[in-house]
């Protein structure tokens, strides 16, 4: 990490750095300002040509973020982290957040405690933006700012999200729509109702990536987030997920539920740059498709 300097002559943030810390990769210097990593006098700024006066202080923040693909002892790997947010993929059979019967447990409990782990007393956390049920596994975003959660589920909408689902059968078209009205007013299971006020509408489409004699691999992209949306819809279609015997499914050839989150798009809350992820089907669940 470079040594903080006090600017002896004005000038743009961004050239005055270059100057300073000529040993340090010029990618890695905008990397920081992008990621509000650099402060100027004890604040983050962003703006590449913020003007420096005499006097003034700049510096990385020393926040410690992990390096790509790190894993934490409960098997979460973290893909990305800045000051704003996390991406992480959760295994499966892991919470999104607490229940009564599981406080602990959960890939909130276990960010948190990360966050903390340099500083005990620490009062720094996530905030959980979506959630995965706790047999999915795959691509997870948590907030590290309260600004940036109100951010990202204000227009998570508007986000590319992709999923990965061994099912049962064959679907009857590579690819195509599926709609349907869900009622999600009981905890333990979705159904397909007429549309109602106690419904909500939900646009999946899908795409059959392979298949063969016996299962399918589809890929899934959400037009809508409803509560076991895929789980129900292809269990509907005939082709329920692999180890989704609460949907109908006949077969558990993996010991796990064939669902993974595989790919994120979405615009950085703070800096507007498009963020891409991409989580590849675990080998428990490729070798179920393959030829």
């Amino acid at each position: 990490m470079p040594q903080p300097f006090t600017v002896s002559q004005p000038g743009p943030l961004l050239e005055q750095m270059f100057t300073a810390w000529p040993e340090e990769k010029k990618k890695q210097i905008r990397t920081w300002l992008k990621f509000q990593a650099v402060t100027v006098n004890g604040r983050p700024v962003t703006q590449f040509n913020h003007p420096l006066a005499l006097g003034d202080a700049v510096a990385i923040r020393s926040d410690r973020f992990a390096i790509p693909k790190t894993t934490l002892p409960s098997g979460i790997k973290i893909f990305f982290e800045d000051a704003t947010l996390l991406v992480v993929d959760k295994p499966t059979n892991l919470l999104s957040i607490a229940s009564e019967a599981e406080p602990e447990k959960t890939a909130y409990f276990q960010l948190t405690d990360y966050l903390r782990q340099s500083h005990p007393r620490s009062k720094e956390r996530v905030w959980i933006v979506h959630r995965l049920d706790r047999e999915t596994s795959g691509l997870m975003i948590f907030a590290k700012t309260p600004e940036a959660k109100e951010s990202l589920q204000g227009n998570w909408d508007k986000f590319e999200k992709k999923y990965e689902a061994v099912v049962e059968g064959h679907l009857p078209s590579e690819s195509g729509t599926f709609t349907a009205d869900l009622d999600e007013s009981n905890p333990f299971k979705v159904f397909i109702k007429p549309a109602s006020e106690l419904t909500r509408h939900a646009i999946t489409h899908y795409r059959v990536l392979g298949k063969n004699r016996h299962r399918s691999l589809v890929e899934l992209t959400l037009d809508t987030g409803r509560r076991h949306q895929l789980r129900v819809q292809l269990a509907a279609a005939g082709c329920p997920i692999v180890g989704d015997e609460k949907y109908g499914s006949k077969s558990d050839p993996a010991g796990r539920l064939g669902l993974h989150a595989c790919s994120l798009r979405f615009p950085h809350p703070v800096t507007g740059q498009e963020l891409r992820f991409t989580s590849p089907l675990p080998k428990s669940l490729a070798k179920l498709v393959a030829t």
